[in-house]
């Protein structure tokens, strides 16, 4: 080569580093936050956020609380009782008020009421599970998802001609059609596409069925061969500085023998009470972390390649994953970009990651009907480049 062209070419890299640095790109300069409360705090327009325009985006989530009891037991019971069966298993505890806290390029911008206060989250603990059954793939506990549970599971949950035939990835974009009775629930005491409706074959149709998502979680913690909470602190929330804080329950009668102790198996939710218990601190950590793409700091905790099949669109149900929330086509959030995917709970419980403006997002106890309305002042509050 040339000198001149060698001149050239390093000018060009020279120029194309630069670039990349005022766009967020280069891997060594990305911030992340250390351990517990050690998260560094930057105004809005440090990160190219109109500070007003953001005040009046948070003003709006205070403004527009969810209309449930503090009293989150009687809440869960006055949402079930309409189900056939309606007895709630775990535990509840009395809800916060509005919270949230919002992060871009890693940095802790703006938040509202308390963010180190533990709450249930509702289903929001589903993209944990996903994140659960990412790392197990990543360590060779799962071969492939495409697999049939019954290779790995011998507890006769997939020794029926139906259920035999359900994969994991039937499990994890709930399309399993699972057919079953777990912890005294049948798979029928949440068909929310009708009670009484016929099954399908397995990976033809999609519903949002928490006792089918509670089978994975037992399934999980067998191929894991411990608690899931467990896993979750050694695998994840540990490496990532989350608090102590957070706890994840089952239900009172989930318990299975599990090298010769009771180890309880946690829900994928709190539709009947239990599930994770965590600070929007340590929820906005975990969302930060499928922001990065599964790494931290240097270190990976989850593969890129489980990060991008978790939020690849299901066939016959383009808005979900593998237990998140995509807006594809932007039907989940109309304001937030296509791009978008988020773990959704019960109660305005939502981690919002926007990969197109480097952003996280959480809300505690925000009207689900206020969601878009929230996004779309949150989007409008970020400056665009010129």
């Amino acid at each position: 080569m040339r000198h001149r062209d060698l001149g050239c070419l390093l000018r060009f890299a020279v120029v194309l580093l630069g670039w990349s640095a005022a766009q967020g790109l280069v891997a060594d300069e990305l911030y992340y936050p250390g351990p517990g409360t050690q998260w560094e705090q930057r105004a809005p327009d440090k990160v190219d956020i109109d500070a007003d325009k953001l005040a009046e985006a948070v003003k709006f989530a205070q403004a527009h609380e969810i209309g449930w009891l503090r009293d989150v037991r009687a809440q869960i019971e006055k949402d079930v009782a309409g189900e056939p069966f309606p007895e709630v298993l775990g535990e509840a505890k009395e809800r916060g008020g509005p919270a949230g806290l919002i992060v871009r390029h890693g940095y802790q911008v703006m938040q509202w009421g308390d963010v180190e206060r533990v709450d249930m989250s509702f289903s929001v603990a589903k993209s944990y599970l996903s994140a659960i059954a990412g790392i197990a793939l990543d360590r060779g506990l799962i071969k492939d998802v495409r697999d049939p549970m019954w290779k790995y599971i011998h507890d006769r949950g997939f020794d029926s001609g139906h259920n035999s035939k359900i994969t994991w990835q039937m499990m994890l974009n709930q399309t399993s059609e699972w057919e079953g009775t777990l912890w005294g629930k049948p798979d029928t005491a949440d068909r929310r596409q009708g009670y009484s409706r016929k099954l399908r074959e397995p990976g033809s149709f999609w519903e949002y069925n928490d006792v089918r998502v509670n089978r994975l979680a037992l399934s999980l913690m067998r191929i894991w061969d411990k608690p899931l909470p467990q896993v979750l602190k050694e695998q994840l929330m540990d490496p990532i500085g989350a608090s102590a804080t957070w706890v994840w329950h089952g239900y009172r009668n989930s318990y299975i023998n599990l090298n010769g102790d009771a180890v309880q198996s946690v829900s994928g939710g709190s539709h009947w009470g239990g599930g994770l218990w965590a600070n929007a601190s340590d929820l906005a950590r975990f969302g930060l972390l499928f922001l990065r793409k599964g790494e931290w700091n240097g270190r990976r905790i989850i593969s890129e390649r489980w990060v991008r099949m978790a939020t690849t669109p299901t066939d016959v149900a383009p808005h979900y994953g593998y237990l998140w929330w995509l807006n594809h086509g932007r039907t989940i959030v109309p304001s937030a970009p296509a791009s978008s995917y988020f773990a959704l709970g019960s109660g305005g419980n939502v981690i919002w990651i926007d990969p197109a403006h480097d952003l996280v997002v959480v809300t505690r106890w925000l009207d689900f009907g206020a969601l878009d309305g929230f996004a779309k002042r949150v989007v409008e509050a970020i400056k665009k480049r010129e």
